[in-house]
């Protein structure tokens, strides 16, 4: 795994589900790897179906 690229987790408003850039959706067709923006702007939140607009970035 490269270390040098850092990736971001995004946390859903509503339901407090993570995605993580790093893991992707895979289940969804978002390979692992792939940066929020990315994400198509369609896909809701598995977990409650929040739009993508719910999600807000999390600093670690």
């Amino acid at each position: 795994m490269n270390t040098s690229l850092a990736t971001a987790t995004y946390l859903c408003t509503l339901c407090h589900f993570v995605y993580d850039e790093e893991v992707g959706r895979p289940e969804d067709g978002i390979e692992p790897g792939t940066p929020w923006a990315a994400v198509p702007e369609d896909w809701c939140c598995p977990e409650c179906g929040a739009s993508k607009e719910d999600f807000r970035r999390t600093d670690a």
